[in-house]
């Protein structure tokens, strides 16, 4: 009797993990597309852009094309609000999986378009112009992705392992990284430079089209959560529409600022890796765009695993406790960071970089639980979307750039490091103000709003 009852409780186990196994893969496939989409622009900004698009502006010099290309860069960031305003409003009135639909299909026009842009040699201020509105129309529709993304995981997920299972998805930002370095780092291999800046990275963006049409095939046969469907039917039943942003802010004011603020230190350190690295070791350290794309492959790689290990953290020692814990080590570890580049030792620098995404990735991997456990589900996706894409703007969008100016007028790094200092005590701040939400059921937020606001 106790071997069946056994089988039994292996068996129930087997079907319970099933459904949210399916759903993060679905979750993952597209998020991957989306980041890949993303991130190759922000690898190209610096690479291609600045030369092709931006040739003449300001002084001429290579960091004016530079910072150009980066402002482009930020368009994407400040179109993401607006798309998780949009999306988070339609996702909690009609559901999360056909919002993801949408903005996936739209995210990948935009990149394939990008790839048929003609240069500003061939076609003046129009390229510049086309360049910005397609990069609007990419991060309009990544503003939707990451709130139904996180949230449909999230709400599928045992409340004692929401953190491990959310950073699969958050950890698909990186697999998306890893997948534009990799291709742009075969294509960069494969030709002569001079190829490579004429025509062959546009291969890169055409490709985004078979990575939209995988993502969208897995992710059509996914089903809606119980809790996002119950909260459904209390509306109807209450015949209430869903609350959106507004009742987000009337309500829910402090989550939503904590929820922004303790995402802008992390978010600052990751785009100084990722992004203005990218510049610093071209020009400061004269690597090959060969070079820094396998230092981005590598490290993006090691951030995957470790952001998983992080997410399982989270369940264990709590979420602040996680967050903590990764912004003391991004302190300890900023002031050295150009010191690891300055050496211009290809291990070196691999080391300097998986050492910040690693710390960067405990602030970041519960994250996505943390925002699922703030909210109730009637805007759950409005305030999830707003406190993530509104960071973004303040945070990842204009990081490099203000890196590169800051580089510019003092030729140093030193005061990149305390900007990135000051940045992450914003956040340790925030957090602060938080309680904890480690193994908190998502039925009881419900509860919590109906006898607040009922």
């Amino acid at each position: 009797m106790e071997i069946v009852n056994g089988t039994e409780r292996v068996q129930d186990a087997v079907v319970e993990k099933s459904p949210i196994k399916k759903v993060v893969g679905a979750a993952m496939a597209g998020t991957i597309a989306e980041w890949y989409e993303f991130f190759i622009y922000g690898i190209a900004s610096t690479l291609v852009f600045s030369k092709l698009f931006f040739p003449a502006m300001g002084d001429g010099s290579v960091l004016m094309g530079i910072i150009a290309a980066f402002a482009t860069y930020a368009v994407g960031f400040l179109a993401r609000p607006l798309g998780g305003l949009v999306f988070g409003h339609f996702g909690d009135k009609y559901g999360r999986k056909k919002l993801l639909q949408i903005s996936l299909i739209m995210v990948g026009f935009a990149t394939f378009m990008m790839g048929c842009i003609p240069s500003y040699a061939s076609v003046g201020f129009w390229a510049p112009v086309m360049l910005v509105t397609l990069r609007f129309i990419q991060g309009f529709a990544v503003g939707g992705e990451w709130g139904g993304a996180m949230l449909l995981v999230g709400e599928h997920s045992p409340e004692h392992q929401r953190g491990f299972w959310t950073s699969f998805p958050q950890a698909a930002a990186c697999a998306g990284n890893v997948l534009a370095s990799l291709v742009l780092l075969g294509l960069s291999t494969a030709l002569v430079a001079e190829d490579f800046l004429a025509w062959g990275w546009r291969i890169a963006f055409w490709l985004s089209a078979i990575i939209v049409f995988i993502g969208y095939y897995i992710r059509k046969n996914v089903e809606e959560s119980d809790v996002f469907k119950e909260s459904m039917k209390r509306q109807e039943e209450q015949q209430k529409a869903s609350a959106g942003l507004k009742e987000v802010l009337l309500h829910y004011p402090r989550q939503a600022l904590c929820g922004m603020l303790m995402r802008v230190g992390e978010n600052s350190a990751y785009y100084i890796i990722v992004v203005f690295s990218i510049a610093y070791l071209s020009i400061q350290m004269q690597f090959t765009y060969s070079t820094i794309l396998a230092l981005l492959l590598c490290a993006n790689a090691f951030q995957f695993f470790s952001m998983i290990f992080c997410g399982y953290l989270s369940d264990q020692i709590g979420r602040k406790r996680t967050m903590y814990i990764g912004y003391a080590g991004l302190v300890a570890w900023i002031p050295f960071y150009f010191y690891g580049l300055n050496t211009g030792e290809f291990l070196i620098v691999l080391l300097s970089m998986c050492t910040g995404l690693f710390f960067q990735g405990m602030c970041y991997a519960g994250q996505g639980a943390v925002l699922a456990e703030i909210f109730p589900t009637r805007m759950r996706y409005s305030g999830s979307s707003f406190c993530y894409q509104i960071s973004s703007i303040l945070a990842g969008s204009i990081a490099p750039m203000i890196a590169t100016l800051l580089w510019k007028k003092y030729d140093s790094t030193l005061p990149i490091t305390f900007y990135i200092l000051f940045v992450i005590v914003i956040s340790i701040v925030a957090i602060l103000m938080l309680k904890e939400t480690r193994g908190r059921s998502l039925h009881d937020v419900d509860h919590e709003d109906m006898k607040k606001f009922s």
